[in-house]
């Protein structure tokens, strides 16, 4: 299938093995604002940048002589198996990179066995999604909204298409300074499927439904624990007080992020975060990271710095910019590879034996 955005490439096949391959070729493929779009960080984009250098900040410790014969990348989420702990994170607009948008991502989690973040700015709806991979584990991510009864009307249309858990996005009470978005007036062209009144049927500008709750605070979570039986999973956490408040808060997941870079710029390094965050929730609730994953080594660094699993975001978008569904495939399948053979490589027959020991931080 064509790329709408002109992602089908020309001439011979290209070999496209590792994540940034997929990066370079969705840079040559899609348009100017598509890809400002996607690549795009905050202000000067140093969070963005620093999610993945910090990664390579880190060493590793290998053990040998172990029996690796056999290497089981399987967990499990929330109580869900998992074939490898490298799942998806919420991006919207999918539908900017390939005609099907979240459907063929969709397709793609539920082909590779692991957990697909669908968020509330999907480009299809949660039905379109849910009947083109029916058998998949998803969660929802929200963007809370001023109107509680919008809240309330799409957290019980998600718990009745099966979505396992509810994602709410912490980090976005006002939207990020994103220059190029500005620059390009992205925001006017895109609209919104889900996101819609519970009194009207059409679809919302994104434009206009940008306002985002600014007043969300702690105590507010009960009122979503009292209107669903979905586990809740903060996504945006980076401090250890905050980490605190969300067991206090008897949340049961939280997701290290700082939104790829695209909301507040300067803050730590996902992996940076994990550290603190894993330290202070003591084993009560899972903690999982998004930001910076770019390699196999990278998951295992995030696993063994606590993370029960890493969620991707750009590089989905990559994939999907190449071949749709396949790509996505091709991304997740190469980074489960690296990951599978980094595992190997220092010692660890299941993710079970990762753990601190392993690395160590440079000092670069």
């Amino acid at each position: 299938m064509e790329d709408k955005m002109g992602s089908e490439c020309e001439g011979p096949e290209m070999s496209l093995v590792c994540l940034t391959d997929f990066q370079e070729h969705a840079r040559e493929h899609l348009s100017k604002s598509t890809r400002d779009f996607i690549e795009g960080g905050a202000d000067d984009s140093v969070t963005r940048d620093e999610n993945i250098a910090a990664f390579k900040r880190i060493r590793l410790r290998p053990r040998y002589l172990r029996d690796v014969s056999e290497v089981d990348t399987r967990t499990t989420i929330q109580g869900e198996e998992i074939s490898a702990p490298i799942c998806i994170a919420p991006t919207g607009f999918h539908c900017l990179v390939w005609p099907d948008g979240e459907m063929s991502t969709a397709r793609a989690a539920q082909a590779a066995g692991i957990c697909y973040i669908t968020s509330t700015f999907a480009s299809c709806s949660l039905e379109d999604i849910v009947i083109a991979a029916p058998e998949g584990l998803r969660w929802f991510q929200l963007y809370v909204h001023p109107d509680l009864q919008l809240n309330k009307q799409l957290i019980q249309r998600v718990e009745s298409l099966g979505f396992k858990a509810l994602v709410i996005t912490l980090d976005a009470p006002v939207c990020g300074n994103r220059r190029h978005d500005i620059r390009n007036q992205l925001r006017k062209n895109l609209t919104l499927t889900d996101l819609q009144s519970p009194k009207k049927g059409n679809s919302i500008p994104y434009f206009q439904m940008t306002p985002i709750s600014t007043s969300l605070c702690w105590n507010d979570l009960s009122w979503f624990q009292s209107i669903t039986r979905l586990p809740i999973i903060l996504k945006g956490i980076l401090t250890k007080e905050d980490a605190e408040l969300a067991v206090k808060h008897k949340v049961q997941g939280i997701i290290v992020s700082n939104h790829g870079g695209r909301q507040l710029d300067e803050v730590l390094a996902s992996i940076d975060a994990l550290t603190e965050v894993v330290a202070a929730v003591k084993g009560k609730i899972e903690v999982y990271l998004d930001g910076g994953v770019r390699t196999g080594n990278d998951v295992l660094k995030a696993l063994a710095l606590g993370a029960r699993c890493i969620f991707l975001g750009r590089p989905i978008l990559w994939g999907l910019a190449y071949k749709g569904e396949h790509g996505v495939k091709e991304v997740l399948n190469i980074l489960t590879n690296e990951f599978h053979t980094s595992m190997a490589l220092t010692g660890c027959r299941s993710v079970a034996e990762i753990n601190r020991n392993l690395i160590q931080f440079s000092r670069l």
